[in-house]
């Protein structure tokens, strides 16, 4: 039977110690808030950014939603930059995201190197040193954590990982080097024909169907952590027939995978950000 790999389940456990923990913070007068920062409607980042704030109001944790004007050249980059560093200067807000994409992608680093590593709980800024570094990326943590929470072990397993992008592939990359465990990257628009041989898949490249049933093998374990908007629904990198296989040891849900835990982790950072 195929092991469902569902990120809601956990997710709910460490919602309900975090509101206990934020109930406890604020009965001491400390008040968590996040502000998100992003330049775009469309539609997959509404979505996290809804997320995101529902669940923060079901822990008690303030969340800004900052609509800035599209980052598109050095004006409009330059406004973004005063917003980041009011607020780095700002005691009320304990942790700042940048939601991305934003809609100039080469201005991404020069935004998002502006945040405080206090306050960067989306580990994120590339200058940081590893000393300095407080947080990491909480969609890389969160596979992480969804690894563990289902016992799935990486040691002794061919462990491949697709996409190499500063939200997910280089910060689990980063992760599993510091826990003894070899990853494999492969870019979207490498030859894939050697994924077959793998036995942990996990794919966060955006492009959707990339991960055909071909190029999987009986038993492996699938973590699909891709999100693209296709015909304005919402899709991963995993085609469909793979997930009708019944010979996989484990995968995530088309719904309810990593996202949630990805938000449990953002939270969790959040709070830590104000200890």
């Amino acid at each position: 039977m195929v092991k469902i790999l569902d990120g809601r389940e956990l997710a709910g456990f460490i919602k309900e110690k975090q509101a206990r923990q934020v109930r406890e913070m604020r009965s001491k007068k400390k008040f968590p808030k996040l502000m998100i920062i992003r330049d775009s409607d469309n539609p997959v980042i509404v979505k996290y950014v809804n997320l995101k704030k529902h669940y923060g109001e079901d822990i008690g944790v303030e969340v800004v939603d900052q609509k800035i004007a599209g980052v598109e050249d050095e004006n409009t980059l330059n406004a973004a930059k005063e917003i980041v560093l009011a607020a780095n200067a700002d005691q009320t807000v304990s942790g700042i995201i940048i939601q991305l994409p934003l809609k100039n992608k080469d201005l991404t680093d020069d935004l998002v190197n502006l945040i405080s590593p206090k306050k960067d709980v989306d580990g994120l800024n590339q200058t940081v040193a590893k000393a300095e570094r407080k947080f990491e990326s909480a969609t890389a943590t969160a596979i992480n954590w969804l690894l563990s929470g289902y016992d799935i072990s990486l040691t002794d397993k061919k462990v491949a990982l697709i996409g190499y992008g500063r939200l997910v592939g280089q910060p689990l990359k980063r992760i599993f080097d510091n826990s003894g465990v070899e990853a494999k990257v492969f870019r979207h628009d490498d030859s894939l024909e050697e994924l077959k041989t793998f036995d942990v898949i996990i794919s966060a490249t955006g492009v959707p169907h990339l991960i055909k049933t071909e190029l999987v093998k009986p038993g492996a374990v699938i973590v699909d952590a891709g999100t693209a908007s296709e015909d304005g629904v919402l899709v991963g990198d995993v085609d469909e027939p793979v997930r009708e296989r019944t010979d996989l040891a484990a995968i995530t849900p088309k719904i309810g995978g990593v996202g949630p835990l990805t938000v449990s982790v953002l939270f969790d950072d959040v709070i830590q950000a104000m200890n």
